[in-house]
């Protein structure tokens, strides 16, 4: 005898799209419990005065940044944590195997030491910069108004520790090839000192200090990530000339990532546009950050040897996908 089913069925709050929801949508929207109550994000008591509660209230709810309904944001990639996994670890073993290919030739003993110098001061000390992007990425997971932003972000999250790692794992390879320099030892000196540095420093010392959502999202998503991703282009660019193909391998490998992040940092952006007003925040906060990145960008490009264009360049593409926005005034 059949029996009748009434009420609520499976995927109810998916139920508006009348068709089956696709394993990314089961897996990732609406999974967030601080979005249920916009002045109590965390059930805690004394609430709603408790200063978690104000925070997130100051920094999410209040943001200039302003949609109705943020869990309708939907990633272009359609990412899940198995379908990374898997990307990402086809991505390790590409890289692994061009590390084992250049060590059996002996590559990093054939390394000039003029481009020696160049990798202790403009390569190595990078994994303090992935640190900071991994930071940026992380309060993002933390901070961000629907799961489907958070999961965008979580996996960035990845992407850079993947890139930190990396680095690291070059600095002790370096180490090993040459000794009787500073590889391994003298980054954290090299990334506090070094002017080629410095103005990547403001830039990401200032953007993990900024709490509102919205606009840290910009500063880290639509200006500081690319313009540190579009310098390290140059870098692997420069390298070339200088018979270190492994190292432009690896930054053209590090761009798919990239490539990832500012595809749904743009779908984000087209969907914070169906609320027109979110245009003139957007432009607002992306003409305040991009001076600071446009002098970290000439300052690290400009100590790269034999690229007098590398500064146009690397500014030129951060431009081109601001350009693509579609976020003219």
């Amino acid at each position: 005898m059949a029996v009748e089913v009434k009420g609520m069925k499976t995927w109810s709050g998916l139920a508006k799209k009348r068709r089956r929801p696709s394993e990314y949508e089961v897996v990732t929207t609406n999974l967030q419990t601080r979005t249920r109550h916009p002045n109590q994000a965390y059930e805690l008591s004394p609430a709603p005065d408790l200063e978690m509660n104000e925070f997130y209230k100051r920094n999410v709810s209040e943001s200039p940044l302003q949609h109705p309904d943020w869990e309708g944001f939907r990633d272009p990639d359609e990412m899940i944590y198995r379908v990374y996994t898997r990307l990402q670890d086809q991505q390790e073993q590409y890289v692994d195997g061009l590390l084992d290919e250049h060590n059996e030739i002996g590559h990093d003993a054939t390394l000039s030491d003029a481009w020696l110098d160049v990798l202790e001061r403009l390569y190595t000390p990078r994994r303090f910069l992935q640190m900071a992007l991994q930071m940026g990425a992380a309060y993002l997971v933390q901070i961000a108004p629907a799961s489907t932003i958070t999961a965008c972000a979580g996996f960035q999250d990845g992407d850079e520790f993947r890139w930190l790692s990396r680095c690291a794992y070059r600095a002790r390879e370096l180490q090993r090839a040459h000794p009787s320099r500073g590889f391994g030892q003298t980054e954290r000196r090299t990334w506090e000192e070094e002017p080629a540095w410095q103005g990547f420093r403001a830039l990401l010392e200032k953007t993990l200090a900024t709490y509102d959502w919205g606009e840290h999202f910009v500063a880290l998503n639509l200006v500081a990530k690319p313009a540190a991703d579009e310098a390290h282009r140059q870098l692997g660019r420069v390298g070339r000339r200088f018979d270190d193909g492994l190292l432009g391998l690896m930054a053209d490998n590090q761009m798919r990532d990239s490539e990832r992040s500012r595809r749904w940092s743009a779908a984000l952006v087209a969907f914070s546009l169906e609320n027109e007003a979110n245009a003139a925040v957007l432009n607002g906060w992306i003409d305040k950050w991009m001076p600071l990145a446009r002098q970290a960008v000439d300052t690290y490009c400009g100590a790269l040897p034999e690229q007098d264009d590398a500064a146009d360049a690397a500014l030129g593409a951060v431009e081109a996908f601001h350009r693509s926005l579609g976020l003219d005034a």
